[in-house]
């Protein structure tokens, strides 16, 4: 039910935006970490049902995960962190510090021109 609570959420932004512009939002853009437990389909679902019968009914949303940063120890290079392959991409070591994930995040709302 995390999803529910997010797409209300991104509803009452796009909602008080669009009202504040007097605009139809066409779509909307949101960012979420990679270990952010959103499941994309259900937070579409949920934006929906919140959406019905509103200026928002016909938007658009798109969700990008972010990938996991790291810092390798050992050469200092940064790389994406990929949990199967956990080791840095130019030294392959193991000693490496991963970035805090990256927080979910409206980046940005389009609007019907006028």
């Amino acid at each position: 039910m995390h999803e529910t609570i997010v797409a209300r959420s991104i509803f009452s932004a796009v909602s008080a935006k669009a009202a504040e512009l007097n605009a139809r939002p066409i779509s909307a853009k949101i960012s979420c970490g990679q270990l952010n437990p959103i499941n994309d389909e259900i937070l579409k679902f949920a934006f929906e049902a919140a959406a019905k019968g509103t200026v928002c009914e016909q938007m658009k949303l798109e969700v990008v995960h972010i990938p996991l940063k790291a810092t390798c120890k050992k050469c200092g290079k940064g790389f994406d962190f990929d949990i199967y392959s956990p080791a840095c991409e130019n030294c392959r070591s193991e000693d490496f510090e991963i970035a805090p994930d990256a927080p979910l995040l409206l980046e940005e709302i389009e609007f019907e021109d006028t």
